[in-house]
């Protein structure tokens, strides 16, 4: 009897594609990227980190800020976040004001405004600000009245409605896929909405969104270093959609915001 050799073990494939992304991997914008220290989370992850993750993924830039901000103090986190990313090409400074404290919300506002800075982000879970909330409602009448684009945490069938009306842009970071037809039926009436990729992990989600509303309600977001990027840039990759949607996602839209 002829013995034969056993065939070679196959390459990992999640080792493969993670040294080797696919095109259709590439993302030039994401738009959920923090550095410094978090609440639950057992390590703190500074910018230098937080860098060398995204030079290792297919992620090319991102929107960015200190934790600092969002945990301590608005005025100092937003001025760590200027100096810190002065330095870095690839990443773009947000900003982010105190809910808590929406008195001082103009100064910032103006503040940031006058850096140059177009991203509000606001982190109502971290500050339990509810969208009925008097002083959530001043902030955000006051960022729409300047031109920021918000990033909005939180509950999308919460906050919509408030931020609805207002011809505001506006893109939800924590949106679940369960919840997926209510955003839609938001979409529908404020062109200026959007979702990010990050938690739409039913198998058809981005494909719903791009067929009931177009892509360009969509932009990709991983919440990086808190989240792997790896299962979003392969989600990306694989959703049934043409090139043209699949570059809106992974940059086009935040580039129109930019613009």
């Amino acid at each position: 009897m002829t013995s034969t050799a056993p065939d070679a073990p196959a390459a990992h494939p999640s080792s493969y594609e993670w040294l080797h992304p696919a095109p259709e991997e590439h993302v030039a914008w994401d738009v959920d990227v923090l550095y410094g220290p978090w609440p639950r989370h057992p390590h703190d992850s500074t910018l230098r980190q937080v860098r060398s993750r995204l030079d290792r993924s297919p992620v090319a830039g991102g929107l960015a800020l200190s934790t600092r901000g969002a945990l301590f103090d608005d005025a100092a986190g937003n001025a760590e976040t200027l100096r810190d990313l002065a330095d870095c090409p690839e990443l773009l400074p947000v900003g982010t004001v105190d809910v808590r404290d929406a008195l001082t919300a103009e100064d910032r506002l103006d503040e940031l405004a006058g850096a140059g800075v177009r991203f509000l982000r606001l982190f109502t879970v971290e500050q339990t600000a509810q969208p009925g909330f008097p002083g959530y409602r001043h902030v955000v009448a006051q960022a729409v009245a300047r031109g920021f684009v918000l990033l909005q945490d939180g509950d999308p069938r919460l906050y919509g409605p408030v931020l609805a009306g207002r011809g505001a842009k506006v893109v939800f970071l924590d949106l679940h896929a369960y919840y997926l037809a209510d955003f839609l039926l938001l979409a529908r009436e404020e062109p200026g909405f959007m979702v990010t990729t990050r938690m739409l992990s039913g198998p058809d989600s981005i494909e719903r969104v791009v067929d009931s509303v177009g892509a360009r309600h969509l932009v990709f977001g991983s919440r990086t270093p808190f989240m792997d990027i790896s299962p979003q840039t392969l989600r990306l990759r694989y959703a049934a959609i043409d090139d043209a949607a699949r570059t809106a996602i992974a940059g086009g839209n935040v580039e129109e915001l930019l613009g």
